[in-house]
């Protein structure tokens, strides 16, 4: 949402600004389809030619999310917390048990309860990947940690291509806006036996190149890469309490304690209170039973 009122602010600031000093639209909505045909064109042309179809794909998914906002929401970190709760504890009571769960994690009824969750096939093989390193006596500490470190930060890396892909063309755009103006120019060159108001107005078309190429980087194309970037890392904070908990609880600590560590490590907006944790975990008992 605020995006929406960012975009509708600047646009309305910009152009609301030109229009009250004086400025008349015509000249630019004139050029406006040509000049953004150039620099929109490029632009994309060379974000086709520099990416891979996966980075061309999720940065479709990021430019969605700037509007959508963080995947995980403040139920889902405790729904996590909960079902790595569940985990740990009977990965501690009973190995044989806990592999029933991690062996065929569609199939559990565990998982199930949390079907969000579940939809994530990354999110689910890091979990089941580690318990079962976990189970195969891979449990010294340091070992596992830095096992989901390298993992956690192949996987923040991952999830900014498309912040990184978008910085590229937005650091671009005031280039390519260039490249129109001169366009614009040799178009004018070109007709210099014309009437100095006609040349005028073919000089302030060729301006507007100048102005769209950075008008789009510093204004949209840019904030848009870092909202990306915020809104990734911000989900990476999710990613990381599955190795709170497990390294925790590899430290012998008590389950409860291991979750508590991973709860205060979430984001302050979006962590689950104690309590919260509390009754969700004697909700789950009550239908276990």
């Amino acid at each position: 949402m605020s995006s929406i009122f960012g975009i509708i602010l600047t646009v309305i600031c910009v152009f609301g600004g030109y229009m009250l000093a004086g400025g008349k639209l015509e000249i630019i909505l004139h050029s406006l389809p040509y000049e953004m045909m150039i620099i929109g064109g490029a632009a994309i042309g060379a974000f086709a030619c520099g990416n891979d179809m996966h980075t061309i794909k999720s940065t479709g998914k990021d430019i969605l999310a700037v509007f959508k906002g963080p995947k995980w929401k403040k139920s889902d970190y405790q729904d996590l917390l909960c079902l790595m709760h569940e985990l740990v504890r009977i990965s501690k009571e009973s190995p044989v048990k806990v592999e029933e769960h991690i062996e065929n994690p569609e199939e559990s009824a565990l998982f199930q309860q949390y079907p969000r969750i579940l939809a994530s096939t990354q999110f689910v093989e890091l979990i089941c990947d580690t318990i079962r390193s976990m189970l195969m006596n891979f449990d010294d500490v340091y070992q596992v940690e830095e096992l989901l470190d390298k993992q956690l930060e192949g996987m923040k890396e991952e999830a900014l291509h498309g912040s990184h892909a978008l910085q590229n063309m937005a650091d671009a755009l005031p280039a390519l806006g260039i490249v129109a103006a001169v366009l614009g120019v040799i178009k004018t060159m070109a007709s210099i036996d014309k009437p100095p108001e006609v040349l005028g107005g073919m000089i302030g078309g060729a301006l507007v190149g100048t102005f769209l190429g950075v008008f789009l980087a510093y204004s949209l194309v840019g904030p848009f890469a870092n909202k990306v970037k915020s809104i990734r890392e911000q989900e990476h904070y999710f990613y990381a309490l599955i190795r709170e908990v497990l390294v925790s609880s590899l430290h012998k600590n008590e389950t409860q304690i291991a979750i508590e560590v991973a709860r205060r490590s979430a984001p302050k907006h979006q962590r689950p209170s104690f309590t919260s944790i509390e009754e969700a975990l004697k909700e789950l008992r009550k239908v276990a039973a």
